[in-house]
């Protein structure tokens, strides 16, 4: 995709996985135009532990997922030391992501749509939101200068209360590919019995793309502040 050519995108997640699934295709594309991806978790999701495995021990592995899942597209992971199900909403938290925007100057950066169930979505999109604005403002003394981000929202099954498909991002056959190959380094996405995952999404990606009149796409929402559509006519 011409947009995202030498570009760097920061998707932020409540979970390891979750920006994997939801907007995995357009971190796709961005590497495959020589751009950069960073995926952050502000937990480690291992509360969804297969039965063999304690919740420990998936931790465990669901880090080595985000860095493969990473390493797949050129990129970098970060996963913070918080819980699954018990994120802190404070400020803490918030200096952290600021920090991390700081630190890799994202072009875009993307995380949960607010209407969410489940709480350490909804708590992640307060946290990336306040933290946007933190990292733009110098006023904010940190250790890095200031850093603006384009800040844009997922679509999610789990965050689909209010979520309407505004912005729709073309994925390519390319794109499209490396992201099936890239999202299955996560047991979840494939082996987890309470969602369909894998189909779910690679279905709503086509979904997408046939609206969009594209071989795929994702839909993002926007702040409402840049709900504006400028004539080309």
């Amino acid at each position: 995709m011409e947009g995202l050519k030498n570009k760097t995108i920061m998707a932020v997640g409540g979970h390891v996985g979750d920006m994997e699934l939801t907007c995995g295709g357009i971190l796709s594309e961005c590497s495959l135009g020589n751009g950069r991806i960073i995926t952050v978790a502000l937990t480690g999701g291992e509360k969804g532990n297969p039965a063999n495995m304690t919740v420990e021990e998936y931790r465990k592995q669901k880090e080595s997922e985000a860095a493969a899942f990473a390493a797949m597209l050129g990129g970098t992971s970060y996963v913070l030391p918080y819980e699954d199900g018990e994120l802190p909403d404070n400020e803490e938290v918030r200096f952290q992501v600021c920090d991390l925007i700081r630190r890799e100057k994202p072009d875009l950066l993307l995380t949960h749509y607010e209407g969410s169930m489940h709480k350490d979505h909804a708590a992640c999109s307060r946290i990336v939101k306040d933290a946007w604005f933190y990292a733009s403002i110098g006023g904010f003394r940190r250790a890095l200068p200031s850093h603006f981000a384009k800040l844009m929202f997922t679509e999610n099954w789990e965050d689909n209360r209010g979520f309407k498909p505004y912005l729709y991002y073309g994925i390519s056959e390319k794109g499209f590919a490396l992201w099936q190959e890239a999202v299955k380094t996560h047991w979840f996405v494939t082996g987890s019995t309470s969602f369909p995952y894998y189909e779910y999404y690679s279905h709503l990606k086509r979904i997408r793309g046939i609206e969009a009149r594209k071989p795929y796409a994702e839909s993002f929402m926007l702040l409402p502040e840049d709900y504006r559509v400028v004539s080309a006519l």
